[in-house]
């Protein structure tokens, strides 16, 4: 798995564990067969606003920081984003994502590193049906 796929993979589980209330609400309800015209626009409807609802990054990263006994800045730091979800946060952990994202600066210059890793993660969290805080994608 890709180190991308793995910040993904801990931080949007945490997301869909509050939505599968709104589908179990949804799903018994088309059960009744008796009417299927006048009962499936109503239901067809709200069905796929829950699909669509983006996951609100800024809530999931905030519940998890608050659970966190270190103090961890999420919002400008990858190092810090990275410790949050629970990954390795080493140099080379970052230069192997810099890798993977297509990082065509100096490696060595971890600093400048660093900050385009956080504003690439956060659009590519944007761009796979995250809600960013708009000033952490500029």
């Amino acid at each position: 798995m890709s180190i991308l796929g793995k910040i993904f993979g801990r931080i949007f589980p945490h997301a869909n564990a509050a939505q599968p209330s709104a589908t179990a609400t949804q799903q018994p309800a088309p059960a009744s067969p008796s009417a299927p015209q006048a009962q499936a626009p109503t239901q067809a409807q709200p069905a796929p606003a829950a699909t669509m609802e983006r996951v609100d990054i800024e809530t999931v990263l905030d519940g998890m920081a608050s659970k966190n006994p270190q103090k961890l800045n999420w919002r400008t730091s990858i190092v810090d984003l990275m410790k949050l979800v629970g990954m390795d946060s080493t140099l080379q952990e970052r230069k192997d994502l810099a890798d993977e994202l297509g990082y065509t600066g100096d490696k060595n210059d971890s600093a400048k590193m660093n900050i385009w890793l956080h504003k690439e993660v956060m659009k590519r969290m944007e761009a796979n049906g995250g809600k960013v805080p708009a000033n952490l994608l500029d």
